[in-house]
This record gives structure tokens, sequence and C-alpha cells, in this order.
């Protein structure tokens, strides 16, 4: 079973993806949470450029994919839980707590150190915010995240199906919560006490320096309590806040040429703080 779930990952992954980003950019077509400065058609083939570079990267560099790799190790006898005595249950949610700790501690570690926000700084150069600012990474930082999610694959001795679970789990919530989608706001508080959401994640690509560095969690909301990096509204509430990085022009952050530069002309003169 875990060879068929690793043979068909693409097959799996690519059908989750693009319905629901298909659905999210139905819903917030019909009801935006904030007016964006550029239309779709000024915003959306860059940022969907940018993923295809993404993922032709990733395949060729890592054509084992997550849970590839998972595979490997399991067949090996090698990891943490591949030699302890874990009830299978315990040990997909393990994973699962343990991945997302790793993508929480990544997104700090980006935005700490000047040479890793260089290329994390193409993320928030976005002036406006909609699904597509969930896949607008440089292809550098991309392979970066991969190759620390795989050194914690490596080292857990992770299921394959859970890394499988994560990794399709860490995608949707990525396009969900950058989504211009706005929740009834009972409802945003009732999935805030487990799951990050939309209006959560955006205070983190404000303007406002505390409030940019805060809600560094993509799927659970867990780490930034524990860590103490929750911010719960921003301070000129959702329609006032200014997104994306002060001093930058919108749509000339949507070229393809500049955002693959960023890292060795912006990136070089700015940083988070």
């Amino acid at each position: 079973m875990p060879e068929l779930l690793v043979q068909t990952e693409a097959v799996y992954r690519l059908a989750i993806f693009a319905g629901l980003f298909g659905l999210l950019a139905v819903i917030e077509g019909l009801h935006p949470r904030r007016p964006l400065q550029l239309d779709r058609l000024g915003r959306w083939p860059a940022n969907l450029m940018l993923l295809l570079l993404d993922g032709l990267a990733v395949r060729l560099l890592f054509p084992l994919g997550a849970a590839g790799v998972a595979l490997a190790f399991e067949q090996s006898n090698t990891g943490l839980l591949n030699n302890l005595e874990v009830p299978d249950f315990m040990a997909a949610l393990l994973t699962l707590l343990a991945l997302d700790l790793v993508i929480y501690a990544q997104h700090r570690l980006f935005h700490t150190v000047p040479f890793f926000w260089r290329f994390h700084g193409v993320h928030h150069s976005d002036g406006d915010m909609d699904l597509t600012t969930g896949i607008r990474f440089h292809p550098v930082e991309i392979l970066l995240s991969m190759l620390l999610k795989l050194a914690a694959i490596a080292a857990l001795g992770a299921p394959p199906e859970a890394v499988l679970g994560y990794e399709i789990a860490l995608s949707a919530m990525s396009l969900f919560v950058h989504s211009n989608v706005g929740l009834p706001e009972r409802l945003d508080k009732a999935l805030r006490k487990l799951i990050v959401t939309p209006d959560m994640h955006r205070i983190h690509h404000s303007h406002i320096t505390t409030e940019h560095n805060s809600n560094y969690g993509t799927v659970l909301v867990f780490w930034d309590h524990l860590f103490g990096s929750y911010t719960e509204n921003p301070q000129l509430g959702h329609q006032g806040m200014r997104i994306g990085l002060p001093g930058l022009r919108p749509l000339e952050q949507q070229r393809i040429d500049r955002m693959l530069l960023w890292p060795w002309q912006e990136g070089r003169r700015r940083n988070n703080r």
C-alpha cells in the first residue's frame, strides 16, 4: 500500500490542489475579503509561473519526493519511529506534529537570518494577497525548505502515508490561509482554536513590523501560542491594514524576472526589521 501511495502521490496532490484552487478562486471572486490593487490578470501569471518553476526544480533535484524518501527510510528500517514499537496512529500523529513544528521553525528562521530572508522576501513582496500568494515562493526557498523537511523525515523515520497526508494538508492550507476569503467571525474564532485562518495569517503580511513578525503557522495555530508569536487582530483592522513590504510598487513586483532576481537586488537592501 505505501508503494502505491508514493507512486500516485503526484496525482493525489494535483487533484486536491486543483479542486481547492478552483473553489477558492470562485469564492474570492464572488465575496472578496478585501479589495485588491491589481486584478487577476495583473498578478496571477507570474505567481503561477513561479509555481511551475518550483515544481520543476523539486522534481528535478528530489525525484522521490517527501513520501518517496519516507518509504526508502522505512524499507531500510532507518529513523526513530522505524526502530520503536509505536502504534500506527501514534506514529502518524507524531509525524504530523513534528513536521508542522519544523515548518513553523523554518518560517521563523527565514524571517530571522538575512540570507534566508533574501529568498523569503519574494513571498512578502506581493502587494496584494489572495490564494496565489500561497504559491509565490522563490525556487531557492522551496529547495531549502525541502532539504529541511527531508532531513526531519529521515531523522524521524516518518511513515510514508503520514508524510503524504501532511504534504497535502500543507499545500491546501497554504492556498486557504492566503486566500482573500472572509469567514464569518464566529467560524473564524472556532477554527482558530486548532488551525490557521486567512484573517490570522493575513496579519503576517502586514506592513507593521510587529505584525509581520508574528503568526508564522500555516497549518496548526498551536505553535504561535506556545512560542509567543500569536497576534489576534491587526492594529488598523483588516480593511485598513497594508499588505506587502513598504516602498514597493505592486505592479513592478508582478514581473517574473524581478521575483527571480529579488534575492540579489532588493533582497540585499531589505530585511524584515
